[in-house]
């Protein structure tokens, strides 16, 4: 379940935990197959063997904590390049003072 900006309802989507801390919460970025708008949408190229159901976009403005609990299934990993394009544009464009 994503929480939406409401917070009258949340919706069950693909998000990508960005870190767990080994509480009972994870952050997450939402993952959409809407078309992307970089810099903060970054391109999931391996979508496919990330398991998701078709080509998608991470976007690293739609952040949530959300309780483990509510995490139905793991689908699969993202690749190295694509991690690493994640890193990057969070470094840029959400922490670039890190």
């Amino acid at each position: 379940m994503f929480p939406v900006t409401s917070h009258s309802r949340a919706k069950q989507r693909p998000a990508l935990v960005l870190f767990d801390s080994g509480d009972h919460d994870v952050l997450v970025a939402r993952v959409t197959t809407s078309q992307a708008g970089p810099p903060l949408d970054v391109i999931v190229k391996d979508w496919n063997a990330a398991g998701l159901l078709a080509a998608s976009s991470v976007r690293l403005h739609k952040l949530g904590t959300i309780e483990k609990a509510l995490v139905r299934r793991k689908l699969g990993r993202i690749s190295v390049s694509d991690w690493e394009a994640i890193i990057t544009s969070l470094r840029e464009h959400v922490f670039p003072s890190i």
